[in-house]
Order: C-alpha cells, then structure tokens, then sequence
C-alpha cells in the first residue's frame, strides 16, 4: 500500500525534474528593479549582486556581454557601478538609444574588477557593453580548466598562484564543487579569494553545492546553465549536479548547439555523463539520458568536453568527442592513483579549430 501511495503522489506531481526549480531560476538572473530603476543583462550572463538607483554590483560570467540600465525618470544622479570576475583589458562603453556616448570614469581596485561612475541622465534606457579588445579575434589563445576545490578551500590560492605564471591563460572555466558545504558563508569565501588569480573565472556548480540550499550558487555566481562565444570559441557550461540534465535545459542546449555548429564549442558540466572507469558511479543517474546527451553532443559537432567530480584526471572520448576529467582543484584524491591536485590548460585555434590539452601540476 505505501509504494502504491508513493507512486500516486509522484504521478500527481508529474515527478518533477530535481534540477527543474534551479534551471527555471536561471531565467531570472541578470535582472533587477528597485525604486523606478532597473537592470537587464543580456543572456543572463551576469548575477546581480546588489542594486538600487544610483547603485550596481554585478559578477560576471563570460568575457563579453552587454546589459541595459534603465534609470529613476526623477532627477539625473551619480551613478557608481561595480563590475567583478571582468578579464584586466576589459573596458565599458555606455551609450543612450539615439546612440549617443556617454562620458564615464573607471578605475580598477584588482585587475578583475572595474568600478565605473559617472553621471547618468534621468528616466532613460542606457545600453552597456563589456568586452576586451580582443573579443573577435581569431589568433590562437589559451584557457585553463579546474574543479573540485571543496576542502582545500583555505589553500586554493596555491592553484591560483601557479596559473598567474602562465600569462597566455586568458580565463579559466570551473566545473563545480567550488566549497566542501555550498554554504553562503564558503561561497562567499570562494569569490574573495578569486581576488588572488588575475583572470576571471566562469563556472557551473556541482553536487557539493547542493548541501546547504540549492538556490545559493545563483545568487553569487549567477546562472547554473550558460552560454557565450570567445574569440571563435563557444562555451557551454552546464548544470549536471544532480546527475542529471533537466528538460528545459536540453531545449536551451539545442540552441546553443546551433550556435557553436560551425566554431570550436566546448561544453563543461560537473558530473560526466558517463564514468570512464566504473567502479564509482560518477555518472548521471540514468544510462539512457547520457547516451542522449553524448549523442546530441556529437550530433552537434562539439569539440571537447570537460567534466570534473572524479578527484582524478581521466583522458577519453564520448561519442566521439575529446572528453576529459580534472577534478583536482584539491578534494580528496583518488587513492593510489598517484594524481595530486592539478588543472587543466586548453590551447585552442580557431581558424584550423585545433584543440591541445596539457596537464599542469600543482604539487
């Protein structure tokens, strides 16, 4: 009788997708609306960190982006606007519908971080773009892969440290478990200690960010599930903390497919779908939805895939595909396997669409 129970209340809920309340959040990040002012960030590829009129803090996840700023219609006031996670040669531009510029200071506290202020007129739609010099570039360039921090969140500065040396790495994209807990406390502590590597960092979350609340990541970092292009590049970052995809996530993702057909495409997430040796289950729930996603994957002409959870690193293929594990940002290692903590870096090409991976030791 309890099973049949069971059964008729999960039929009544049409059993709901465990990650489906975290990707229909992720439709919300990038806008907020306080006292006549609002913000809309293109693509939801920034989170929102703090906002009222005269004031806006938001932590970016992609090297480019544009947002609008939609003013109080009272009085022209200063306006001082904190941009974090930036790459150092990223500069802003303002401009009203007419197309006229408008005139702004900016300064830089840590080469990730650009406060811009000026004076901003009343009741107007001001557009922002956020971008590099180099953003359509298509010379060779390098970026670096990490994951799995959790525990050795109070020596990550050591990783950071190493990837400063490198000065071709131009971001680095996390593939979840940022903190031990996911607590807003560790998540907090994650993003201040970002003040040491001098790149930006974009990243997912993982199972380990699940621990306290589920909603916590995207108030800090922002979306779950993202998208962008890079120099010839596209990145797709995706939510498979639950060792699952959600639905309405495949929808954005066949989108995303679509846009990366003919570019390089990396698609990252934190649970692989499928684990490369076995003996853990570090996979996705259900065989049948990684065949799915690794067969869209490669029916998308993706060219590599990253995925971290294994506190280890893996070289292999899926459907195809370059497919890696580097889960060695400093959790708990794989016993005996004699890989200590480590990242990853990706020399990409985009014009011959040639991708290198090399591994880099941290210990």
């Amino acid at each position: 009788m309890k099973k049949s129970y069971l059964l008729g209340a999960c039929l009544a809920t049409a059993c709901l997708s465990v990650a489906q309340d975290r990707a229909e959040r992720d439709r919300t990040v990038g806008h907020a609306a306080a006292q006549g002012a609002e913000i809309h960030v293109d693509e939801g590829l920034a989170a929102v960190r703090a906002f009222s009129p005269g004031t806006a803090e938001l932590w970016t996840e992609a090297p480019a982006l544009r947002f609008e700023l939609v003013t109080p219609g009272d009085t022209a006031r200063s306006w001082t606007l904190r941009l974090r996670n930036v790459l150092p040669d990223a500069d802003v531009r303002a401009s009203l519908p007419d197309g006229a510029a408008l005139s702004l200071a900016t300064s830089r506290p840590i080469p990730t971080e650009l406060r811009v202020t000026g004076d901003l007129p009343a009741g107007a739609r001001i557009a922002f773009s956020l971008a590099p010099p180099d953003a359509s570039s298509l010379e060779p360039w390098r970026f670096a892969a990490l994951a799995d921090v959790q525990n050795a969140l109070d020596r990550v500065e050591d990783i950071y440290r190493v990837m400063n040396e490198d000065a071709a790495i131009r971001f680095v994209v996390f593939n979840g478990d940022l903190t031990e807990r996911g607590s807003d406390e560790d998540l907090l502590l994650f993003q201040q200690k970002l003040g040491v590597l001098r790149v930006p960092m974009y990243a997912t979350l993982g199972n380990h960010e699940l621990g306290t609340r589920d909603d916590a990541f995207q108030s800090f970092y922002g979306r779950c599930n993202f998208s962008f292009a890079f120099r010839g590049v596209r990145f797709t970052l995706l939510d498979s903390a639950s060792a699952t995809i959600d639905p309405l996530v495949y929808s954005w993702l066949d989108g995303w497919l679509r846009q990366g057909r003919n570019d390089l495409h990396v698609v990252t997430m934190h649970i692989p779908p499928l684990d490369p040796v076995g003996e853990r289950n570090g996979s996705f729930g259900s065989r049948a939805e990684a065949n799915k996603l690794i067969a869209r994957l490669a029916e998308g002409r993706v060219d590599l895939t990253i995925y971290g959870h294994v506190h280890s690193y893996y070289a292999f293929s899926n459907g195809g595909i370059p497919a890696f594990i580097s889960g060695g940002g400093g959790a708990i290692p794989e016993r005996l396997d004699g890989i200590g903590r480590h990242f990853l870096a990706v020399d990409v090409d985009p014009r011959t669409q040639h991708v290198t991976t090399s591994f880099r030791p941290v210990d």
